[in-house]
């Protein structure tokens, strides 16, 4: 086999790809003008003066703008060419991770054009409707040519630079974009007659294809790609497709788009740094006890469930907006459950394993390490409902040794759990045990990662997409990121008994989930409880949470509203003084009339959710110092298993 010839180093800003001989257009003899009659030469002649030499030679500097950006175009053509082949010959030899059609989008865009095809009064009207849109865009364009001023444009952060607005050709594209795409979804959006999960999942897949589409995500079409590469001479590019293919390489062949400076962090040192101890390690979970920076705390400990789809330390990210941090200032005995990252040994763990070996075996820990007969818990998204099911077991037991609990983003009601309930059709599962089945037994982080990535496509892949690949930029230090993608594996029985069950079937608010030998009913939960919800979750939408919130059987149960999104209206420490939250001491029958009542206050939930749980934590003790508990340290927070890649 010939070896592949290389690039030479110097033309390059790093080492060398291996990459195809480029090939180039035979030189052209320069085509000779066509005779013309001399009267017509004549009149050409006095009509406009030949142009002189000096006038039409570009200058020497114009001369090497021109030679240095043919140059980073070819360089930067060259790479991205070498990264696609290299990445053809890495995915050569496996099989195609997901079918042609992962989302079963067909069966439900075949019902809604079905649906559409039927009624043809819909069509002509929503026909009549696009070119009426469009005769208002062309006339608004018109006296915009004439000197007026435009109509204001549709407010999309995608377009918000101004450089869209200050090319009529760039503006007119956004604006037919946004219009068009406007009237896509809309059309799907008011289908009748088609089973609603049939219409959600081709309005989903509608709304991937128009996001992908924008113009934005087009060098030819995105006026601030093309000023940055006129200004940098195509530097801009060349950059660009250097981090197009270290996505590729990263990602094995597959393109893995950086969201963050992956090197400015370090689990340890500049993230999860508050100090505490790992007290407590098996083979499930790391139980780390967090130092204390008041000389007293409350009697009754607080033991964190974190979501094991993700690692705990987002509640430790800096200490500016460390949650943990925050609590223990307060005065409050922090634990944390530090999950493993799990690997094929643990493929057959289930929510049994993650009952028993998880939520009791923490309980006892903590106890133990405390010296105390209850304990306060927090379960944080999948967390949070593997508490609220453990919460049944206990109180079908008489087990009362939690004395309180708080959800955050936690879901037991799935009814109306938003786009991933898209995820957890048979199709899509089938497809999702494949690729378990060719890990070992284990989702990868990765494919857990691109789906929530998918949900919000526009400002988790195609702003990056812009921002990396057209734009050339280095990816943000930004600590969220970094840990969004410091992703965790997932066992196969664990993550198919959630998407069966829960998703599904939704068996733990109907009251037939059997956990531990019992069936789990969450009305016979009775200990104080605080739900906090976020308006803009996209993972656990705020009326899902509210529904939970509803099932369960106690007096004492507190919903809070907080602004943002999953994240975001989580993890917001009081001193940002960002968003704000919404509170209502009543639980009434739907979430639009909690709403109603509801008083709005700014900033942070956290205080709120303080003086509640401060109010059922017992008693001022003196500080426990985890170094001298029973249980031994066995190494400083945040321990090894948050360490472990996938």
């Amino acid at each position: 086999m010939a070896k592949t010839p290389t690039t030479p180093t110097e033309a390059l800003d790093r080492p060398a790809r291996k990459a195809g001989r480029p090939t180039s257009a035979k030189p052209r003899p320069p085509r000779q003008p066509k005779s013309k009659p001399a009267e017509t030469q004549e009149a050409a002649s006095e009509a406009h003066s030949e142009p002189t030499p000096e006038a039409t030679a570009a200058t020497p500097n114009q001369a090497e703008l021109i030679e240095t950006l043919s140059m980073n175009l070819a360089k930067a053509a060259m790479m991205a060419q070498s990264a696609i082949a290299e990445a053809a010959l890495t995915q050569a030899d496996r099989p195609a991770a997901l079918s042609a059609d992962p989302f079963n989008v067909a069966p439900a865009m075949t019902s809604v054009m079905t649906s559409l095809a039927a009624q043809p009064d819909k069509m002509i009207q929503a026909q009549a409707d696009l070119f009426g849109r469009y005769m208002r865009l062309w006339s608004s364009t018109a006296r915009q040519a004439a000197g007026e001023a435009p109509d204001p444009a549709p407010v999309d952060k995608r377009f918000k630079d101004p450089a869209w607005s200050e090319n009529p050709m760039f503006d007119m594209m956004r604006r037919s974009y946004l219009l068009t795409s406007d009237w896509m979804n809309g059309l799907i959006a008011g289908v009748e007659d088609v089973d609603p999960t049939l219409k959600r999942r081709a309005q989903f897949f509608i709304r991937l294809l128009t996001d992908a589409f924008s113009p934005s995500n087009f060098l030819a079409s995105n006026p601030v790609a093309l000023k940055a590469l006129a200004e940098t001479s195509g530097e801009s590019l060349v950059k660009g497709m250097h981090n197009f293919a270290a996505d590729l390489e990263r990602g094995g062949g597959s393109l893995r788009i950086s969201q963050a400076d992956y090197g400015k962090f370090v689990v340890g040192e500049n993230v999860a740094t508050t100090p505490g101890q790992v007290v407590w390690r098996d083979e499930l979970f790391e139980l780390i006890q967090y130092a204390p920076t008041t000389e007293t705390q409350h009697e009754i400990p607080l033991l964190i469930f974190p979501p094991w789809i993700n690692k705990f330390y987002i509640m430790d990210l800096q200490p500016a907006n460390s949650l943990i941090r925050w609590l223990s200032a307060q005065g409050f005995t922090v634990f944390v459950c530090s999950w493993v990252n799990p690997d094929k040994d643990k493929a057959g763990f289930g929510f049994d394993d993650y009952l028993e070996k998880g939520i009791y075996r923490a309980v006892e820990k903590t106890l133990e390490q405390a010296g105390t007969k209850q304990l306060n818990a927090v379960g944080y998204c999948i967390g949070g409902t593997l508490l609220g099911a453990g919460l049944a077991h206990m109180a079908a037991k008489g087990d009362k040794r939690i004395a309180a609990a708080t959800f955050f983003a936690a879901q037991h009601d799935f009814a109306e759990a938003g786009d991933l309930l898209l995820f957890t059709d048979e199709h899509w599962i089938a497809e999702i045990e494949r690729q378990m089945d060719a890990a070992g037994g284990v989702l990868p982080g990765a494919a857990m990662a691109e789906t929530f990535n998918a949900l919000r496509s526009n400002d988790l892949i195609w702003s990056f997409f812009i921002s990396n690949y057209l734009l050339g930029k280095d990816p943000p230090a930004f600590d969220l990121l970094f840990w969004n993608a410091d992703q965790t594996r997932m066992p196969k029985t664990l993550h198919l008994e959630y998407l069966r069950q829960m998703y599904g079937a939704n068996v733990l608010a109907k009251g037939q989930f059997e956990i531990g030998g019992l069936t789990a009913d969450l009305s016979k939960v009775e200990i104080p409880l605080y739900f906090q919800a976020s308006r803009e979750d996209h993972i656990a939408p705020m009326n899902s949470v509210y529904r939970s919130a509803k099932l369960f059987g106690g007096k004492d149960v507190t919903f809070t509203l907080a602004g943002s999104g999953h994240i975001a209206g989580v993890i917001n420490a009081p001193a940002a003084k960002k968003y704000q939250h919404w509170t209502n001491p009543a639980l009434p029958a739907t979430l639009a009339e909690w709403q109603a009542d509801a008083v709005e206050h700014p900033g942070s939930w956290w205080e709120h959710w303080s003086a509640w749980l401060g109010a059922r934590s017992g008693k001022q003790i003196p500080a426990r110092d985890p170094a001298k508990g029973p249980l031994k340290p066995i190494e400083p927070a945040p321990g090894s298993y948050v360490k472990v890649k996938s």
